[in-house]
């Protein structure tokens, strides 16, 4: 009797916990998006890398306007802000922020306040102002769909076949980015996919090659070593398995 009363002690309080984790983190989230202005920006700016063949999709995504972010008030509430992130038909509209290492973001919110929650941030390793090979962002799947929670929604038929889903917008403090998606899979827990950077062409091509080869989305981008990434990573469930997307550089602006 004392251990089935001590076991349910344990999972109120853990549903406690994770309640309160969520409740604030909808506020901090809510006081975000009253707090910042964010309108779309039809500026034409540079196209990165394009194809020769003018029937590729990426000039279809090139034309897709920018998000202006104003960050000024961002900063003033966590000076770790890098940028804004958002991916069409899913709840992913946040700041992202970034750490000296990986782990303070996955138990503190965007206040710096403790959260299970955690917030979405970029890899200590990256650098925001000049782009690495592969830029990575992480964030929670929570399962009320905050955070990375409805990042699931890229591994659905219905997400896959909207062919405008497949861009991801990212406004750092200084630029405007356009990412067209390239691959999306899930995959057991490895250090391969979020490599930041290559040593030589070579070794970039082969993970270029890799990471398109494990798509399981209905799309065909091309892809070159000339080409910056970026991937966001999120878990799929509690046996280490990992949600990636995969997506390349098409369109850059500065503010």
């Amino acid at each position: 009797m004392t251990l089935c009363l001590s076991g349910i002690l344990l999972s109120l309080l853990i549903l406690l916990n994770w309640f309160y984790d969520h409740s604030k983190i909808q506020q901090i989230h809510k006081e975000i998006d009253k707090s910042i202005y964010i309108d779309k920006d039809f500026d034409q700016g540079e196209l990165v890398n394009p194809p020769k063949n003018k029937k590729s999709e990426y000039y279809y995504y090139a034309k897709i306007p920018f998000y202006n972010v104003s960050f000024s008030i961002l900063l003033s509430k966590n000076i770790d802000t890098v940028g804004f992130i958002r991916l069409r038909n899913t709840k992913i509209h946040y700041p992202v922020v970034q750490a000296m290492n990986n782990e303070y973001y996955l138990t503190h919110a965007f206040d710096k306040t403790e959260n299970q929650a955690g917030w979405i941030f970029m890899d200590y390793r990256n650098h925001i102002d000049s782009l690495d090979d592969n830029t990575t962002i992480y964030g929670h799947a929570r399962m009320d769909g905050s955070m990375f929670g409805s990042l699931k929604n890229v591994l659905s038929s219905s997400w896959q076949k909207n062919r405008d889903n497949y861009v991801i917008f990212l406004s750092t403090l200084k630029e405007k980015f356009i990412f067209q998606i390239f691959s999306i899979y899930t995959i057991k827990s490895e250090g391969y996919y979020i490599t930041p950077n290559f040593s030589n062409s070579k070794k970039k091509e082969i993970w270029l090659s890799t990471m398109k080869e494990r798509n399981i989305a209905p799309i065909d981008t091309e892809v070159n070593i000339n080409d910056k990434i970026l991937t966001l990573s999120t878990c799929q469930n509690n046996q280490g398995k990992r949600i990636v997307v995969h997506a390349k550089l098409i369109k850059r602006s500065n503010y």
